[in-house]
């Protein structure tokens, strides 16, 4: 059983979006105009790893294997990328891409990157605040993301700088959420049924992913899919393939992969990746700035103690907030006595952000920021924020890695918190963006140590 949270009166939860339900307040699970709800973790969990019952439905996937990725129509001539891909193939091909992600090798190979992209920041930010100069954190955080992803993925023959801009055009292009092909009168499949994409709704930024990914599978020459292949993925290819590097287009050379499914991966691992860790810096710096006990704690604990707040803090701001799956096959789910057989063809939305707050596997007070919490047996300390099965995300130990390496130097400023942040929200999985964060400086900091102090990242805690 979770035990109570031994440190309380800290921070709450800040993204909580306006509207939605989670347990208690609804069932742990719900069938909603044909879409299947659900909201506890070991049920969440259970589908996750349901690699026989169920495939990928998110991101827009449905998109781009209707063949809209493909401007003449018909069969794409292309592979699937790798995040929408199920079944052996997804095994294989996650295997081979998981060495660039280990913790050994972020820590190996990335450790030096991130001190210094984080130092140089660092020094940017002092002068910024010396010169009476306010910083706006989620511009310097995109700058910060994106300098280390694009090590990683092998994006390293263009300006960062222009790329974090590149990145942020790429996401204007409209998403469409997942269907049910389940006929409501019959309860049969209706999967060769074909939608309109006039009536699809549009959202914003992780949202609008794979339409985005199915503008770069037909790899348009103008455009910002174009700009982004042109400027930051061409240049990459070529140098890879006169000089092979270890990294993910490296390897993706080696394997065949055309231009277009190159740039297809770039958006998938690149894009999404940069972004998503911005929103994690800027909502952990948000908790930090505004607690004076938690950042000193933070700020003079070891790295197991730093990483152990960080995994809270996800758990109780997940990025993604829902998560996205088709039923193949029928799928049974128990909740306590009674039991629901998910017809084929049905969507399965996943609620991460109920998940890691279900009372029952991860303790009291699941909606406080408590850094002493310990979940239930098989609870991860992060809940589900970085999913589970097949696609749990393979960057998990570089987000923990690259936040902690920034943040420790940040935090350890006379900083504060001036302005803002400004909360929006991505409508296909409710989950936030942080903007206009504005911070200044402030000489009653309750700095813990110099930033040149601070413990470089560790290759063992970021795998939890």
């Amino acid at each position: 059983m979770p035990t109570s949270c031994p440190h309380q009166g800290h921070s709450r939860r800040k993204t909580a979006r306006p509207g939605e339900v989670g347990l208690p307040d609804a069932p742990a699970v719900e069938v909603v105009e044909g879409v299947w709800h659900v909201r506890s973790l070991p049920l969440v969990k259970e589908v996750l790893r349901s690699t026989t019952t169920t495939v990928q439905a998110g991101f827009n996937v449905d998109l781009v294997r209707d063949g809209a990725g493909n401007p003449r129509g018909g069969r794409r001539a292309m592979r699937d990328p790798i995040l929408f891909m199920d079944g052996p193939e997804h095994r294989r091909q996650r295997s081979m891409i998981a060495r660039y992600f280990a913790p050994a090798t972020v820590n190996r190979r990335y450790g030096d990157l991130m001190t210094e992209r984080a130092d140089a920041i660092i020094a940017h930010v002092r002068r910024e605040l010396e010169a009476g100069r306010r910083v706006e954190l989620s511009a310097i955080a995109l700058e910060y993301s994106v300098a280390v992803a694009a090590a990683v993925i092998g994006l390293t023959e263009s300006d960062t700088d222009g790329m974090a801009r590149r990145l942020e055009r790429l996401f204007g292009i409209p998403w469409q959420p997942p269907r049910s092909r389940v006929d409501d009168a019959t309860g049969t499949d209706m999967a060769g049924t074909s939608n309109d994409a006039e009536t699809r709704p549009r959202g914003g930024l992780v949202g609008r992913f794979a339409a985005l990914v199915g503008a770069a599978m037909s790899l348009r020459s103008a455009g910002a899919v174009g700009l982004f292949y042109a400027r930051d993925v061409r240049p990459a290819i070529r140098a890879r393939r006169a000089s092979p590097q270890e990294d993910v287009v490296s390897h993706l050379v080696e394997q065949g992969y055309s231009n277009a499914e190159i740039t297809t991966e770039c958006v998938t691992y690149g894009a999404a990746g940069m972004v998503t860790t911005r929103e994690y810096l800027c909502v952990v710096a948000w908790h930090l700035l505004g607690d004076a006990d938690l950042r000193r704690r933070y700020l003079a604990g070891d790295v197991e103690e730093r990483y152990a707040l960080l995994h809270e803090v996800l758990r109780l701001e997940p990025v993604v907030g829902h998560l996205y799956r088709r039923a193949v096959a029928p799928l049974t789910l128990v909740d306590g006595e009674t039991t629901h057989i998910v017809p084929v063809g049905a969507v399965l939305d996943l609620s991460i952000s109920s998940a890691n707050t279900d009372p029952e596997h991860v303790g009291d007070d699941p909606l406080g920021l408590c850094p002493g919490r310990e979940p239930g047996a098989g609870v991860r300390p992060e809940g589900m924020s970085f999913g589970d099965g097949a696609h749990r995300c393979p960057g998990n130990s570089l987000a923990i890695a690259e936040t902690d390496t920034l943040l420790t130097r940040l935090l350890a400023l006379p900083v504060a918190l001036a302005e803002g942040p400004r909360l929006g929200w991505l409508d296909l999985i409710a989950g936030y963006e942080v903007s206009d964060m504005f911070l200044s400086a402030d000489s009653g900091t309750p700095a813990a140590a110099d930033a040149s102090d601070t413990v470089a990242p560790s290759d063992h805690h970021g795998n939890a």
